[in-house]
């Protein structure tokens, strides 16, 4: 009975004495609550539509008439009118709306005369559930439009809605490619790098490095590039098994182009989240904070990526989250380059910003590190 006590007093007093860990078992179930509960809210909500109206006429002010009520109502979408269909079609192409509306001259005329009144609708089906959200949306605000109008004739047509999907079609399972590989991106840095790092600390070996001339930057660099290496082979690999598993096959549509910028992203994206996991666990010494801080830094940044629910649907303080989280760029310049075969132009802002957070982070974590006992 002694003996157990011992070993029962013995555990007891490792655990409160690790602060960190005492702290991150009562908050983390808090915070999955949060990040979780805010990221997958059910419907959809403030999904981004353009509206250009080309007639002017009653009819289509009934339908903005309908959006607005969407909006002020289920708040489904947030319309935006602008009065030039390239404009608008840029921005569908851009990830700036998830659905335009084109509402043709004499929409009006034809739904008076009883005759086929159209309304186009061009969905950006990269990202699927937003796709369906926004044409079930639309399809309810346009279906019983003409039961307001009184026709010439006695026959009615009701208002049709011709929704056109903007790329190949994209299964739900293929729009989670991009968020796996990012999953599996941050799964390798926090495996690799700093947390050998950790293990040497924890063992012992680290006090070794005290009887070299290596630096500090000599030793983060060389972790970091290691796991660079090892992080950017099991991404593509992922990737490939990904395009091979849900029938998608990337290689047979796209470019060698498209392929290095997705390379690009890939490593870039690696090399940020390895500067930040030295930034995390420089000062670390014992595995197992390692591993109740990769739950954690796992549910803050994927969930928040936008690479299972659209970032517009999130709430303001999650959105802004969203804005400075590496994973939110890497997820949208993924999609962009393997669903709608976007060029440099498009996935700019994603490199730069992956660029300079890599280098920011890189820096940190160099300066972060300890390199004594």
């Amino acid at each position: 009975m002694n003996r157990f006590k011992a070993i029962l007093e013995r555990d007891l007093r490792k655990f409160i004495r690790n602060p960190l860990v005492v702290a991150m078992s009562v908050l983390m179930p808090v915070i999955y609550l949060v990040i979780l509960g805010n990221s997958f809210q059910g419907e959809l909500k403030r999904l981004p539509v353009a509206v250009v109206d080309q007639d002017n006429g009653p009819g289509a002010e009934k339908v903005m008439e309908r959006l607005n009520a969407l909006e002020a109502g289920p708040r489904t979408i947030e319309t935006r009118k602008v009065s030039s269909q390239g404009f608008a079609m840029e921005g569908l192409k851009e990830g700036v709306f998830k659905g335009v509306i084109v509402i043709p001259p004499g929409f009006s005329r034809d739904l008076a005369r009883g005759s086929v009144a159209e309304v186009g609708l061009f969905l950006d089906n990269a990202e699927t559930i937003a796709a369906v959200a926004v044409q079930s949306s639309v399809t309810r605000a346009v279906s019983d439009l003409g039961r307001e109008f009184v026709s010439v004739r006695e026959e009615r047509t009701a208002p049709h809605l011709r929704p056109i999907e903007l790329y190949r079609k994209i299964d739900y399972d293929q729009t989670l490619i991009p968020g796996v590989v990012i999953m599996a991106i941050f799964l390798g840095a926090m495996t690799t790098g700093a947390f050998n790092i950790v293990m040497d600390r924890f063992l012992g070996v680290e006090e070794s490095y005290f009887l070299t001339p290596l630096t500090k930057k000599d030793i983060v660099m060389g972790l970091v590039g290691s796991g660079l290496l090892i992080t950017t082979i099991i991404a593509v690999v992922v990737l490939f098994l990904g395009s091979l598993i849900s029938g998608i096959y990337l290689w047979s549509f796209i470019g060698i182009d498209t392929l290095l910028l997705i390379l690009a992203v890939i490593v870039l994206s690696t090399l940020g989240l390895q500067g930040l996991m030295f930034v995390v666990m420089g000062r670390l010494n014992h595995p197992r904070i390692v591993g109740v801080l990769g739950g954690f830094l796992n549910v803050i940044f994927f969930f928040p990526s936008g690479a299972i629910y659209p970032v517009e649907s999130f709430p303001a303080w999650l959105k802004a989250f969203a804005v400075v989280n590496p994973e939110t760029y890497s997820v949208h310049a993924l999609r962009a380059l393997m669903f709608k075969g976007a060029s440099l132009g498009a996935v700019k802002g994603d490199i730069v910003f992956l660029a300079v957070f890599a280098a920011v982070s890189v820096a940190a974590g160099t300066a972060a590190f300890k390199r004594e006992l």
